[in-house]
């Protein structure tokens, strides 16, 4: 009796399944590929919007970290003026609207007053600082601000018609120099940087302690501004609650500026026009593959048809995303260089990538969705 030859049957499992899947979208892209190179480039045009929105956040945000940073140091509290302090662009660094508190230092702790205000130097804006601790006929220049001026450690610069020797430390935006010249510049605007008594530098209530002995209201929220009517304010930075430090609350109020403004606001439409544009095209596809579809429902392949928009929808996104991150990091290399930065590119382009799962998987299931609930005759009997 002869033996019957069987044909070898494709191993069942479901990395044959995704493999299927993923052929099966490609070949439906090859099929209309105009109808994917134009939801591509919606969508890339929409993530590209919002790429560059949080490329910009993200830089403000470093920015505004690093100026607070620069100004504390290892201080446990920042006692500013009642007219507040603000963030000087062209500077680059935190600036004082007004004169320190008069405030008497209660026993055991220790502080410094701070004189802080707007110089000009070699046309460029500098931030100013005086210090008590800097020798007369020195001055201590940030990292940052060396690279500005041109000017490397050991070399000179002058302020205020005098001629200084300057030491680069740190890497801040700002000029310290001694605290008589910095006076006769900018007067007595400026701020206190607070340490605790010995021993008690841990505490939650600095803020409260020290608030309390010299007659300052106090906040561990960088967001609170000081009363113009009151005498100043004292943050404490390192009380409150929550895993956010000082810094990093200030940052955030930083980025916050961009993503509630008129550009965040542009964006996020941006992103929501694109979701309609791939819905739109899912549909499109939807409506004119029915007949295919009941084919496979009646042949039990109902979840399939749904495996199959997922696929094809995680290849359009990733695709556009690919495409919108990378135009938006040319957008942002060549109009804002001076803002953004590699390490701020690639943070917006992890923060937009947090909404493509959600955008592939419920943009393929909206057009999909009545699709499923059909019968297969009636989408066999379609034309």
């Amino acid at each position: 009796m002869p033996t019957a030859i069987r044909a070898p049957q494709p191993a069942a499992g479901s990395g044959n399944t995704v493999t299927c899947l993923i052929r099966f979208a490609l070949a439906n892209i090859r099929r209309r590929p105009e109808r994917f190179v134009l939801a591509v480039l919606g969508i890339a045009l929409a993530i590209a919007c919002v790429t560059v929105v949080r490329t910009i956040s993200a830089s403000f945000a470093a920015t505004g970290e690093e100026s607070v940073a620069d100004v504390l140091g290892s201080a446990a509290l920042w006692v500013v003026p009642a007219a507040g302090v603000h963030y000087d662009a062209q500077a680059g660094a935190l600036i004082a609207d007004g004169d320190a508190p008069e405030i008497s230092i209660p026993g055991g702790w220790t502080a410094t007053r701070v004189l802080s205000g707007l110089v000009d130097i070699d046309g460029e804006g500098v931030s100013l600082r005086g210090s008590d601790e800097i020798a007369s006929g020195t001055a201590t220049v940030g990292h940052a601000l060396a690279e500005r001026l041109a000017v490397v450690d050991g070399g000179t610069v002058t302020v205020g018609g005098r001629r200084l020797q300057v030491s680069v430390e740190a890497a801040g935006q700002s000029l310290t120099v001694q605290t008589a010249l910095a006076r006769s510049l900018v007067g007595e605007r400026g701020w206190w940087l607070v340490n605790a008594p010995p021993g008690g530098e841990h505490r939650r209530d600095l803020g409260a302690a020290f608030g309390a002995a010299v007659g300052l209201p106090f906040t561990p929220d960088p967001a609170v501004r000081p009363d113009g009517d009151g005498a100043g304010l004292v943050y404490d930075t390192v009380g409150g609650s929550g895993p956010l430090t000082f810094e990093q609350k200030y940052s955030a109020l930083f980025s916050g500026k961009v993503t509630s403004s008129t550009l965040g606001l542009i964006s996020t439409i941006g992103l929501g026009l694109g979701f309609v544009i791939a819905v739109s095209s899912f549909l499109a596809a939807v409506t004119e593959r029915r007949r295919e579809f009941g084919i496979m429902s009646s042949i039990g392949l109902a979840d399939e048809v749904l495996y199959f928009f997922l696929v094809e929808s995680a290849v359009i996104f990733v695709t556009a995303y690919l495409v919108g991150v990378t135009a938006a990091g040319i957008a942002v290399a060549v109009v804002i260089p001076g803002i953004a930065s590699v390490a701020s590119w690639l943070q917006g382009a992890a923060l937009t990538a947090m909404f493509l799962p959600a955008m592939a998987i419920v943009g393929a299931l909206v057009p999909v969705h009545r699709l499923l609930q059909q019968r297969p005759v009636s989408l066999l009997g379609d034309r």
